[in-house]
Formats: structure tokens, sequence, C-alpha cells
């Protein structure tokens, strides 16, 4: 809703560029959950929208014929000259070649931890899976609650499964199952044991607690850790301005060297076809992509800047910043789910599933899943594979 950290500094972004050019912005901001429900009606509707935002994947697939292609304003305004590169390509795969978002806030996908909590009973942080398992039943036998996870939501139980993918899986896997190279069930095993793992050191039945529930709970010091995505950090300090809150990458390897961050886009801007003053619409883009503004924005919600520029990481990203500098980090695998699959609730009911072939099941029904929902783009990349061997 408005009232969320995210809407409330996009709100003075907007009251800040109507102060300074007296142009009237209406910013409607509904939260992620009123935003999915709300704007495909509001399109069918007829509704006059200019600008939104959404899932990077979402916006192009599920609204991609209602975007205009943003090339010319990223060319009037050299944004490729200090855009994130990784960025910008992603947007353009997920937009078809063409680009139709502008990447804003890259996320990323970490555990978040109690600092004071690990300083009062010397906990460390843990960089491979023996570590944080040893640490979670060490905090268990402390009497504190190792993990919140908060699942009611369905969506955040992608945080640890792309948080885990990216670390135990090949960047391109999506790809390599389309090429018929692999099978998610081969791919995604060790992933399903490792998050079913974490229910062992969270909280009873977490499928009745909320993100925002979640959020709180970490806040209250209810759990020492908590897995999301670092769009959550303004959500727990309204909660709690003065929690001290520190980060780790997830440490899904059994070596450190083999971990990677997962971060992506989380927040970009689209423009519709629709839209009666273009340039008006880039004239607020523009100024929401000023310097200025972005550092205001990451000073408020964390994160990492979607451009090059001397942009400071927030004091609860300072642990993952070697990661960052070094680029580390690798995309979310969701982000080449089909929306379709709805891979979130597919994963919530494998872990709400006790019996023993449980992860036989959720595998098999993810490979068969992905092929009804991939038919046309399966067989694409194997003509084209087929196309390439014949050359040779």
């Amino acid at each position: 809703e408005a009232t969320e950290p995210q809407g409330q500094v996009i709100q003075e972004a907007v009251d800040a560029y109507t102060e300074q050019t007296g142009v009237k912005v209406d910013l409607q901001f509904k939260g992620r959950t009123g935003n999915r429900e709300a704007l495909q009606p509001a399109l069918d509707g007829g509704t006059q929208i200019d600008i939104f935002d959404e899932d990077i994947d979402r916006v192009n697939g599920m609204y991609g014929k209602y975007l205009l292609d943003l090339e010319d304003l990223a060319k009037e305004n050299d944004y490729e000259a200090t855009a994130n590169a990784g960025l910008m390509a992603a947007c353009r795969d997920a937009g078809g070649g063409t680009l139709k978002t502008i990447p804003y806030q890259p996320n990323v996908f970490a555990f978040f931890y109690n600092k004071d909590l690990f300083e009062e009973n010397g906990w460390k942080v843990p960089t491979t899976w023996q570590e944080f398992t040893t640490l979670c039943d060490e905090i268990k036998q402390s009497g504190t609650l190792p993990l919140y996870l908060g699942f009611k939501d369905t969506w955040t139980c992608l945080a640890p499964w792309n948080a885990l993918a990216v670390g135990l899986t090949d960047s391109d896997t999506c790809n390599q199952v389309n090429m018929g190279n692999a099978t998610f069930e081969e791919a995604y095993s060790p992933v399903a044991d490792k998050i079913r793992t974490l229910l062992d050191y969270a909280e009873d039945n977490p499928y009745a607690y909320s993100y925002n529930d979640a959020c709180t709970a970490f806040a209250r010091g209810e759990s020492a850790m908590y897995t999301i995505g670092s769009y959550a950090i303004p959500q727990i300090k309204s909660v709690n301005p003065d929690m001290n809150i520190g980060s780790f990458t997830f440490p899904a390897n059994d070596n450190e060297a083999d971990n990677v961050l997962n971060s992506g886009i989380d927040l970009q801007f689209s423009v519709m076809k629709a839209c009666k003053n273009k340039e008006a619409a880039y004239e607020v883009l523009e100024y929401l992509y000023s310097d200025e503004t972005i550092q205001t924005y990451l000073d408020d919600q964390g994160g990492i800047a979607c451009k090059d520029g001397d942009f400071a990481i927030p004091d609860t990203l300072e642990d993952m910043q070697e990661y960052i500098k070094d680029n580390r980090m690798s995309d979310y695998q969701d982000h080449h789910y089909p929306s379709e699959m709805s891979v979130d609730a597919m994963i919530q009911t494998y872990l709400l599933d006790t019996g023993d072939n449980a992860k036989e099941k959720f595998l098999k029904k993810f490979d068969s899943d992905w092929k009804r929902y991939n038919r046309d783009l399966i067989r694409e990349v194997q003509d084209y594979q087929k196309e390439q061997e014949d050359a040779k």
C-alpha cells in the first residue's frame, strides 16, 4: 500500500519533481499484491495508466503488448553509458530483444541477521552449508528461533529457492533443459533438499504467517535470521528503526568459493503505448533516474544502484560487498519461469507434502509443466541447435 516504505520514498521523489517543475503526477502505489490484483483489470477496463512498475517477467510477459519501446528514451539520455550493462541485457532479454522496461532497483536475496544477537552469543556468520546448519543447531539449542520464513504469501517461497538455486545449479540451467541436455529433476534435487532443511529451523507452520508477519517477527527479535530480499529491510526498519541488521550470501555449498549472490531486478519502470504524453512521462523517468534521486532511494530502501556512479553500498549489505564488487552474482532463476507455472505455489505445496515421494512428485511436475508451458520455446531452441550442428 501507499504506506509501505517503498511507496513513501517514491511518493517523496514525485512530490519533489512536482515542486521543481509544477507538473502534477498522480501516483498510486498498490504494493506487491495489490499491483498484481489491480493492474490487469485496470488495463482491461481502459483505465489511463502512463507509467507502471512490476516484476520484470510479469511486465514483459503478461503486459508486454501494452508497453512502449523505450530504446529511444535510452538513446536520447545516453543511458547505456552509465547503466549497469547486465541489468539492461536482462531487460532486453525479458522483452524479446526490445527494451520495454528500464531497470531501477536491483535487489539481493540473502540471509539477514540480527547483529546484536550474533554478537551477544558469539555466533559466527557461516560461509558453507555445514557451518550454516551447525550454526542453526547452536542457535536452536540456545532457545532462540534460528529462522523466520513467513510462507503464507507463496511468493516468499522464491526467496530461499532462488538463493539456493544460483549457488547449486548452473546459471543457464533453464536453457540446458530447453536444449534437452538436463532435467530439473536432476538439477534441482539438491535445491529441493536444502530448502526443506530450512523448515527444521523455522517457526512452526510457516504457511500461517505472511511476509509482513515475518518482517515484524524478525524486527522484534523473534528469530536470529530471515531469508528474504533486500527490499524487506525498510519494512523491517519501520517496525524497529534501530535494529542492527547484517547480511550474508546464502551459504549453499560446502566450499565458500562456490557460493553465488542472488541479485536481480525487483523494480523497473515501463511506459504504456496508450500514454497520451510520452514526452512528459519520459521527463518523470529522467528525474527518477538522476543520481541524486537514486541515492535518496538507496539511502531509504537499500539495494544496489542500477547505474554506474559513486553510490554508497548500504550498511546492511556491507558484508556482501566483495561479492558485489567481484560480480559473483547471478539473476533469479524464477525470472525464466513462465508465470503460468506458478512455481511459488508449487514450492509451497512441495514443502507442505510430508510424503516419502514428495520431492519426486514435485520435480517431475516441474519438468512436465515446464514442457507444457514452454513448448514453443523448446522447439525453437532445439531447431536452432540442430541448424547449428548441420552447418558444421
